[in-house]
């Protein structure tokens, strides 16, 4: 005979186990999203004869997306790195190994930049967005808000485009030279970046 203490404890048993099921049913999905090769990262600076700019080759990324019923989504992460040995200068090799210099790239040849902070409720049409993140620059870890502008152009790719200001003392950097000391970069540089992720569902 089934008592009412067991009858009720059945129940709640059964109960909890359809809120279970409820909760893994209606959870959003935890997509993936990855660097694509079609992105533009530049750096521009200015120095004591003329502006200068230099061009990112190599870059990557990957980060996490989750979908909502509703159209809109949510970033959950996302991690870009940049390989510092892939910058490239107009102004020729020399500028090219004091840049490397600058950056101690032989010793911290990644600078990198991962959100710490999800961001939600991104429409698919270009929406402009504060990005709090980690950048680090030659071994130096800052908190910094970059205004990126997101967007979803169409279904399964995500686009990245802004610029940041970032003063190269806040890194313990000293701005390059070239032409033996005779061209001086400005501590002052403006990283512009067009980067674009392709989303996988898992």
């Amino acid at each position: 005979m089934i008592t009412f203490n067991k009858f009720l404890t059945i129940i709640i048993a059964l109960y909890c186990c359809v809120g279970i099921l409820c909760i893994y049913a209606f959870a959003p999905a935890n997509d993936t999203c990855t660097l694509s090769n079609d992105y533009t990262v530049s750096i521009h600076g200015t120095s004591n004869i003329h502006n200068w700019d230099e061009k990112v080759g190599t870059v990557s990324g990957k980060g996490t997306v989750n979908k909502g019923s509703n159209g809109n989504y949510d970033l959950a992460s996302v991690s870009i790195i940049i390989d510092v040995h892939s910058i490239k200068s107009t102004e020729g090799s020399g500028m090219d190994n004091n840049t490397y210099k600058a950056l101690k790239a032989d010793t911290y040849p990644q600078i990198t930049f991962v959100l710490t902070a999800p961001l939600n409720s991104l429409q698919s049409t270009s929406t402009p967005v504060f990005a709090k993140g980690n950048l680090t620059i030659a071994g130096v870890t800052k908190a910094i808000s970059l205004v990126v502008n997101i967007s979803m152009p169409v279904d399964g790719k995500l686009t990245f485009q802004g610029s940041q200001n970032i003063l190269m003392s806040d890194y313990n950097v000293t701005p390059p030279t070239a032409l033996f000391g005779t061209i001086k970069a400005g501590n002052l540089i403006t990283l512009n970046f067009k980067t674009n992720f392709s989303i996988t569902a898992n």
